[in-house]
């Protein structure tokens, strides 16, 4: 087939437009990319990673904002360098200029018997009056008074000064540091416009507070002034403290401390036991234990208990010697007490000197005693060091690790069963809110106050179990409904009462068209949150509505926004929500007119319902040897449990029907 020659002269001229096209975009876009990448490399090359280059055509196009004016015309200088400078097209911004702050002024001086140092940095204010040295003399001011401070010792001088005022402070603040600096020869004093800090070291505690003193008189007025001046102490080997109480009276025979705290601890103890006029305690290293001054309180305490005796502390060893006419009910007592106040560092010896006879006063007893707070304390005798463990862990698992203080001491001539009857009494005790344990070898006593309706029940079932057949024991405990915790509750029906009421008194405001509560429903909120912390698990509907204004689907969704508004509201303020649902019905459910201002109010509204009510209980008949529903709590001469009452005594207001 042939081809016309006009066809074919037609293709060649259009294939070579087309290739010239594809030839001429290709070489703008090498040109762009060359250019591009090479003005990047010198800007780069320079540093300047805050620009951005982009080449469009022939156009090169420099992008980025620019620490200063300086910066943003190096880099369209060096941009000219790679290319055409009529190709650099500057779209570049410059940080704005900020005014320069004043640096923060300070200086530091230390002085000791080597020298002087000072560095900081002084403020170069410049004075009217002629005679005044120059501003940036200001630093050779401040040497020339720390050299005359130091005299032949050498003086190191790192100063600075800046051209800025001096804040209004300041002259006061250097003045009172280097009049300290004159004062002290051994000292570090930092020196700020706001606060000026001393350290320093005394050769005894008569120049301690003779420095004080005189630093107290040149502090400027207003002033913060932190002064810490320190002096050596003795080293007291061995660190001793001996107190006694006889017919002479209360004294210290040997009285030491490790710092003024304990000191003060220490006489202000012995004072109170009965020691009269002045008391010498030395203050001294070489204490065994940072808990010196609770050891020798408690030592203190323990004589005072006692009535008589002495007790005497050498570094870790303390001896305790109490009167021989100490019952020994009350000598167990105190060493307990003191066993379970000593850190463990110390050891602790006891002695009782008999009687002339030779036997023990009174009875063997265990006690434990359960406070309202939920403390217990354990005290009297156990057999040995494992009873002793088994107690504390036993007790502590059932009041808590932090709730038992346990103080007693050892007896291996204690009745057989007396671990059996001590744990029985403990598991007893732990029903009661409040009470008491004794166990003797004749006998097992509970008595106290317990929150369970079954409670006395409950205890004589456990020693009756424990102690085994035959085996004695009393029990003497009532129910206090106050400290039922299922009786204190509300019931569901009186919560869902409460919170109507509250609404009843405020209702829940909202921004207008909005589900913003408004900023005057803060209480409103509040008395709600507080209502549903103190009421058991409920099942609630928040339900919002709204007015018949606006359409029937925007009020819808609004009365639902609403509703959800509060419940997160609600949430939000730690309120168990756990079993509350929001739920919207728009201008449905009115309960006054819409056509009036005073009914559309009433119609905007937030209510809550109870779902799942339970319907009241039937009375069923009382069987023989059972109490009836309405009984009152037992008392410790009855013999069954009372039932919390179930009638319900409040009910809530119905809900309108819907359509």
């Amino acid at each position: 087939m042939r081809i016309p020659p006009s066809l074919l002269t037609t293709t060649v001229f259009v294939g070579a437009g087309l290739v010239a096209i594809v030839t001429a975009w290709t070489g703008v876009m090498v040109i762009e990319n060359r250019s591009e990448a090479a003005v990047r490399s010198v800007l780069l090359t320079e540093g300047m990673t805050w620009t951005d280059v982009r080449a469009s055509g022939l156009q090169v196009r420099l992008n980025g904002t620019a620490p200063n004016e300086a910066a943003r015309f190096r880099a369209i200088n060096l941009a000219g360098t790679v290319v055409d400078a009529a190709r650099v097209r500057d779209r570049m911004d410059v940080t704005p200029v900020r005014a320069i702050e004043a640096p923060r002024f300070s200086v530091e001086m230390l002085r000791n018997t080597d020298g002087i140092s000072v560095i900081g940095l002084l403020p170069a204010t410049p004075r009217t009056d002629a005679t005044a040295p120059a501003p940036e003399e200001a630093d050779a001011v401040l040497g020339a008074e720390i050299a005359s401070i130091a005299g032949d010792l050498p003086v190191s001088d790192m100063l600075e000064t800046a051209a800025f005022p001096a804040p209004e402070t300041w002259d006061a603040a250097l003045g009172f540091g280097t009049a300290a600096l004159k004062l002290l020869p051994r000292s570090k004093i930092s020196v700020a416009a706001d606060k000026v800090t001393i350290t320093a070291i005394s050769d005894s505690d008569a120049q301690k507070r003779r420095l004080e003193s005189e630093l107290a008189e040149l502090r400027p007025e207003g002033l913060d002034v932190s002064i810490s001046i320190s002096a050596p102490r003795p080293v007291l080997t061995p660190f001793t403290f001996r107190f006694l109480k006889d017919a002479e009276g209360a004294r210290f025979d040997a009285c030491s401390a490790d710092t003024d705290r304990a000191r003060e601890r220490i006489i202000t103890a012995g004072t109170a036991a009965g020691i009269k006029g002045s008391v010498v305690c030395t203050v001294g290293l070489g204490v065994p234990t940072p808990s010196w001054a609770d050891a020798v309180t408690a030592g203190i305490t323990a004589v005072t208990d006692l009535g008589a005796g002495s007790i005497t502390f050498s570094d870790a060893d303390v001896t305790l010697l109490a009167d021989p006419g100490t019952p020994q009910a009350t000598f167990d007592r105190v060493v307990g007490d003191l066993q379970a106040a000593l850190p463990q560092v110390f050891s602790l010896k006891s002695t009782l000197p008999p009687k002339a006879d030779g036997a023990l006063a009174g009875p063997a007893e265990f006690t434990a005693a359960l406070a309202e707070t939920g403390k217990v304390e354990l005290r009297g005798r156990l057999t040995d060091d494992l009873l002793k463990a088994a107690v504390d862990s036993y007790a502590k698992a059932r009041f808590g690790a932090d709730q038992v203080y346990t103080a007693t001491r050892f007896d291996d001539a204690l009745p057989d069963g007396w671990p059996v009857r001590v744990l029985a009494g403990l598991e007893a005790l732990a029903i009661l809110h409040h009470g008491n344990l004794v166990v003797r070898a004749d006998t097992v006593e509970v008595s106290g106050v317990t929150g369970r309706q079954d409670g006395r029940a409950r205890v004589a079932q456990i020693l009756s179990d424990k102690l085994g057949q035959g085996k004695p024991f009393k029990v003497s405990v009532t129910y206090d409904e106050a400290f039922d915790p299922f009786a204190a509750l509300p019931s569901p029906q009186e919560c869902a009462v409460q919170l109507n009421g509250v609404l009843a008194k405020t209702k829940i405001s909202f921004a207008p068209n909005s589900a913003e509560i408004a900023a005057e429903a803060e209480g409103t909120m509040v008395a709600l949150t507080d209502i549903l912390k103190n009421c058991p698990a409920l099942k609630l509907e928040i339900a919002g509505h709204t007015d018949a204004q606006g359409s029937t689907e925007g009020n819808l969704a609004l009365s639902q926004a609403r509703a959800e508004a509060v419940l997160l509201s609600l949430q939000g303020r730690g309120a168990p929500v756990a079993g509350i649902i929001a739920k919207g019905y728009g201008e449905g459910l009115p309960i006054a007119d819409n056509g009036t201002e005073e009914g559309r109010e009433a119609n905007r509204r937030i209510e809550f319902t109870l779902l799942d009510a339970p319907a009241p209980a039937a009375t069923a008949p009382v069987a023989e040897g059972t109490a009836p529903a309405d009984a009152a709590p037992p008392t410790a001469e009855d013999s069954w449990p009372s039932l919390a009452p179930t009638e319900i005594t409040v009910r809530p207001k119905p809900r309108p029907a819907r359509d």
